[in-house]
């Protein structure tokens, strides 16, 4: 028996003769095609019978400057620097990616979603499993500020719930922070104010009773000189004898004028309208007191786009599995067909030797 009667690898001169390879594999065509239909068949019940998975995306850029304008509200007015887009959203973006978020989140919103039992298991594992679906993309090089929540699940509209119910749960965060940080700031603000109305209204009080106490002494020298009514200087005017009824001379004025000084002191109420600073330091104060933070009308973000409703899923990508498993299926079948022709090859050329 000779080589011309069966199919062999190589010519005589030790070579691969490529069209008998070729009618080797063609004679094998059945079983190349049922290897080949093998791995499509495998990755078809693998579609089936795996749940597909989708991806909703939420992407943030910092707010604008009309977003922020209610933060500076009464600030500059007031001494106090103002917020930036990027100082606001680096709050945001702090608490989109902290941990108590995560766990919030873990808590609202994933374990009310598993039904009845399936929360009985550790804490930890599913923690550590829902975390594998959501994932916080930080910014590329081209695009610095653009964060993005991505959120995967099977249900392509829990996907999409869940990544608005995410980023609501970190704005919250967020605006929370911003309006006790602009409160307590204000409330100091409004500490040092009062500290200074406090300081103001005790000088007056105490310089109103050092005056007491110098018209108590004047009348006590008025009445010991006898001098009921202040005496009559010629060519002075009232502004003049006033200026010159004052100090060591105050008692100049009368024992009637400084008991009645006297007794419209201690009987006063108030200081405050003798405070000259006092009004302004007060009407301040009002403006901070009185200052609240509009949540409604501020934002801590910009989302870029909307979110939607996956309509495909990401994976498994059923062209890119179908592909591949043919292709498989192919080498696979045309593998097996030539370790066969090799092997019959190898007998063939073993008997014709004998």
């Amino acid at each position: 028996m000779t080589e011309k009667n069966f199919p062999s690898y190589k010519a005589k001169s030790g070579e691969f003769d490529l069209i008998e390879i070729m009618s080797g594999l063609w004679s094998l065509r059945w079983l190349i095609a049922l290897l080949a239909v093998l791995p499509v068949l495998l990755a078809i019940v693998y579609l089936f019978i795996t749940k597909p998975v989708y991806e909703a995306r939420v992407s943030t850029l910092p707010p604008s400057l009309s977003d922020i304008a209610g933060f500076n509200l009464g600030r500059s007015e007031n001494g106090l620097p103002a917020f930036s887009a990027n100082g606001v959203y680096s709050i945001f973006v702090r608490n989109l990616q902290s941990e108590e978020t995560r766990r919030q989140f873990f808590r609202d919103v994933y374990i009310p979603s598993l039904e009845e039992g399936a929360s009985v298991g550790s804490r930890d594992q599913l923690y550590a499993l829902l975390m594998n679906s959501v994932t916080i993309q930080k910014p590329s090089k081209e695009d610095s500020e653009r964060y993005t929540v991505v959120i995967e699940r099977h249900d392509p509209s829990q996907a999409a719930e869940w990544g608005e119910k995410y980023i609501g749960i970190a704005v919250k965060r967020s605006m929370q922070e911003m309006q006790e940080g602009v409160r307590r700031e204000f409330q100091v603000k409004n500490r040092n104010i009062q500290q200074q109305i406090d300081i103001l209204r005790e000088t007056a009080k105490a310089r109103r009773e050092d005056r007491i106490s110098r018209l108590k002494e004047a009348l006590r020298v008025a009445e010991a000189l006898k001098l009921e009514n202040p005496p009559l200087i010629e060519g002075q005017v009232d502004q003049q004898l006033s200026s010159i009824m004052e100090g060591g001379l105050m008692h100049m004025r009368g024992a009637k004028a400084i008991r009645a000084e006297i007794k419209t002191l201690q009987d006063r109420v108030s200081d405050d309208p003798f405070i000259p600073a006092l009004r302004g330091l007060q009407e301040k104060y009002a403006l901070l007191e009185g200052l609240t933070l509009n949540l409604d009308k501020v934002a801590v973000f910009r989302q870029d786009g909307t979110i939607e409703v996956p309509d495909d899923p990401v994976r498994p990508r059923k062209g890119i599995v179908l592909i591949l498993s043919m292709l498989a299926g192919g080498f696979l079948g045309v593998a097996v067909a030539l370790a066969i022709l090799m092997v019959r090859g190898g007998f063939r050329r073993t008997v014709d030797a004998a």
